[in-house]
């Protein structure tokens, strides 16, 4: 499903305009990305965990060559499912 596709079903389930789901989707990837830049957490109950997170430096390898390569430290982002997604997802056979 893409950002279109999440709308127009978002749009239909809740009864309200495109434009304005649109633009629900629109504040939360900036209040996200604000938070995230702040080093909070966002936390949706049930639904997910939004984080940032700190990856250490680290040797790795060139799997053409073989060669050793520094990896910098680097902020990373975490997203982890809640309990309503996590349900769901072991509710459909494998």
């Amino acid at each position: 499903m893409n950002k279109a596709e999440l709308v127009t079903a978002i749009s239909k389930r809740a009864d309200v305009p495109s434009a304005t789901v649109d633009a629900v989707l629109a504040g939360l990837q900036e209040e996200l990305v604000e938070a995230i830049t702040r080093g909070e957490k966002v936390a949706v109950s049930g639904l997910l965990t939004v984080e940032r997170t700190q990856r250490s430096a680290r040797t790795g390898r060139n799997p053409q060559t073989g060669e050793s390569i520094d990896i910098p430290a680097a902020n990373t982002v975490k997203v982890t499912a809640g309990s309503n997604l996590k349900k769901a997802a072991s509710n459909v056979p494998v």
